[in-house]
This record gives structure tokens, C-alpha cells and sequence, in this order.
């Protein structure tokens, strides 16, 4: 049975869907075999929302704008290429379209009305940023070195080798400022809707003016589209903080954050405060390309503002915010983790209407 009230001694959360939310290891990528992953995820969401939290989803692209350019490359001569933020907004309307559809049917078979929307969602990056003069991130399909040398001098990519399976075009990966449609996000949120945003990192776009002046929903006047990968954690965290979240949970395939991950002296980690994730990241504990920007992303959560970050599995994504599982990030030791609630203070409170979608059990 559900009925029609917002409780208020619940949250709202972002939920950063990991890879494995997607697409398994050693799967082939079929649409059958990712809508079957997204519906199973689909289902710890809906009972996150059925116990009455406000949820916002957020997910990563990796996978499916690698395909869509390998699709690029191999049409080539058939129909014109697609610039990579254009390849990233596809992969945001594919993967939203999954998962709303899923959501939205494990909702209504619940009794739940609650709508559920994917937003295509441009994320400000500064045209300054550092990342620019030194890309990283790789990107698309492997090329033989005749055809990296024609991409190289015809499109001024910047290629890599990257051993005998040939080069890749690596990317920037700059720091997310601002997100263009946070209003519109804080919005759709106090109406009751369940809102797909952020989905990759953000579509990466610049303001066509200077970034002076630029403010929280990235107020930036007007914008293009540059070639770049935001971060999707790091983008998550943008997300949870402009919207005013309590939680910022991030779903990865693994149950805890630990330290010497993988050697015999492994040691998970129940909670951290920012200080000590501080600490351990100084000294070497998280990869920069594994849990490294989870971390990252959780700290800079709470040292927003943010009442508590959480980094687990996504089979334990329940007990976790039952304080059952997981690894809790907070600001300090004795568990004071910030503003007192997102929805209930924050931009999402000042628009909210109590209405006809909220599904909470009872």
C-alpha cells in the first residue's frame, strides 16, 4: 500500500551508479544484457524510494561512448563522425533511457505513480582548466599507427601507444564547475519526480564569455560543447552538492574501501572522517584510476556541506544506508556530518510541493 505525504525523516540521495550497475565484465555489451543489469539495479533503487527517500540518480558512461565511437570510426565514409560531447549526450539518453524505463516499471508494479525523467545535463568546465594542456583519459577504439599518424595531423588528436594493441586518442579530464540545469534538476526534484542527470560526467561545455561571475547552476550566459571526459564521480559529487543532498552514495563492486587493497593485510574500513581519507590518500592508499575519485568524491561532499557520503556495493546499497554496511565518510569523529537534511533545508526545500507522487510503504 502507498500513500501520498513526504516523510520527513528521510533523506534525499544521490545514487552514483558504478560500471558493473551496466554492464558485467566479460559481457558483450548487447542491448538485452544491459537493460537485464539495469533492471536488477533498478530494483534496489525502487525499494530505496518506496522507504521514502528522495532519490536522484547519476551513472557512468564508459562502455557505451566507447561503442558509440567505434561506431564513428567504422561509419566514417558512410555518414559524417560525431564530436565527443555530442557521443557523450547519446550515451546519456541510451543509459537514461534504461534505467527510467526499468525504474519506472518496478515503480508502478509497487503501486507507485512517482514519474521518473533522464535530463540531458551540460556540466561547465573552465576552458583554463589544467587538464587541457595535459589529456589522459583514453577514449574510443585502438588504431594501427598509420592511421594515429593521419588522425594526429588531420584532426589534432592526441594519440597514445599503448602496447601491441596499437594507439588510443586521450582526452582531458577537467574539474566539473557548475551544472547548467541545476535549477531545472532542484525542480523536477520538489515535484516528486525521480530525476537520471549527470549521467557519464556531464555533457563538458565551456562558457563562450569569461568564467567570471559564474554561479551555482552555471549561470554562464551561453556555451559549447568542448572535447573532454568529466569524471563521473567527481561529477556526482557536483551533483549531490548544487541539489542540496544528505547522502551521496556511491555504488561500486566493491563492499568497503580499503587499505593495501588486495595484498594479505587488506583492512576494510567501516568509516572515515574527511581528515583521515585525507591522510590515507597522501599516503598512496586509493588508485587513481579505481577508488581513488570515489574517495575524492566523497570528501569533497562533506567538506561541502554534505551530511554523509557512502561508498559500497550495490548489493548492499540498502544495509548501507541502514548504517548496516559499507564505508561511511563523515566530517568529523563524532558523526556531526553537516546541514541537518538536503530536502528539508536546502534548494530543494524551497520548491517543494506535497504531492500526489510520493510512495512511501506502510
Amino acid at each position: 500500500m502507498s500513500q501520498n505525504f513526504v516523510r520527513e525523516d528521510k533523506e534525499t540521495i544521490v545514487v552514483a551508479l558504478g560500471g558493473n550497475a551496466i554492464l558485467q565484465p566479460k559481457q558483450q555489451g548487447t542491448c538485452e544484457a544491459q537493460y537485464a543489469n539495469v533492471a536488477e539495479t533498478a530494483r534496489y533503487i525502487a525499494h530505496m524510494v518506496l522507504d521514502g527517500y528522495r532519490v536522484v540518480v547519476t551513472h557512468g558512461n564508459g562502455p557505451q561512448v566507447g561503442n558509440i565511437l567505434i561506431q564513428n570510426e567504422e561509419g566514417r565514409g558512410t555518414v559524417p563522425a560525431m564530436p565527443l560531447d555530442v557521443c557523450g549526450a547519446e550515451s546519456q539518453g541510451q543509459i537514461g533511457y534504461w534505467i527510467q524505463q526499468a525504474l519506472g516499471n518496478e515503480l508502478r508494479a509497487a503501486g507507485c505513480g512517482q514519474p521518473v525523467v533522464t535530463l540531458v545535463t551540460q556540466v561547465v568546465v573552465d576552458a583554463d582548466d589544467p587538464a587541457f594542456t595535459n589529456p589522459t583519459k583514453p577514449v574510443g577504439p585502438f588504431y594501427t599507427d598509420r592511421r594515429a599518424q593521419r588522425l594526429m595531423a588531420e584532426k589534432g588528436y592526441v594519440m597514445k601507444e599503448v602496447g601491441p594493441a596499437g594507439w588510443r586518442r586521450v582526452v582531458p579530464s577537467p574539474e566539473p564547475r557548475a551544472i547548467v540545469e541545476r535549477d531545472a534538476i532542484v525542480r523536477l526534484i520538489a515535484d516528486g519526480a525521480i530525476v537520471i542527470s549527470c549521467g557519464g560526467g556531464g555533457i563538458p561545455v565551456r562558457p563562450i564569455r569569461p568564467m567570471a561571475g559564474l554561479t551555482a547552476g552555471g549561470d554562464g550566459g551561453a556555451y559549447t560543447g568542448v572535447e573532454a571526459v568529466i569524471d563521473k564521480d567527481l561529477a556526482g559529487q557536483r551533483l549531490a552538492t548544487e541539489v542540496g543532498a544528505d547522502t551521496f552514495l556511491i555504488l561500486t563492486d566493491v563492499e568497503k574501501v580499503a587499505l593495501n587493497f588486495g595484498r594479505p593485510d587488506q583492512e576494510d574500513l567501516d568509516r572515515l572522517t574527511v581528515d583521515q581519507a585525507r591522510g590515507y590518500m597522501k599516503e598512496g592508499h586509493f588508485r587513481a584510476g579505481s577508488m581513488g575519485p570515489k574517495v575524492e568524491a566523497a570528501v569533497r561532499f562533506v567538506e561541502a556541506g554534505g551530511r554523509r557520503a557512502i561508498i559500497t556495493s550495490l548489493h548492499k546499497a540498502l544495509q548501507a544506508l541502514r548504517d548496516e554496511a559499507g564505508t561511511l565518510v563523515v566530517g568529523v569523529e563524532s558523526g556531526d556530518a553537516g546541514r541537518p537534511g538536503g530536502y528539508r533545508d536546502g534548494p530543494v526545500a524551497e520548491k517543494m510541493k506535497v504531492n500526489a507522487f510520493s510512495c512511501i510503504k506502510s
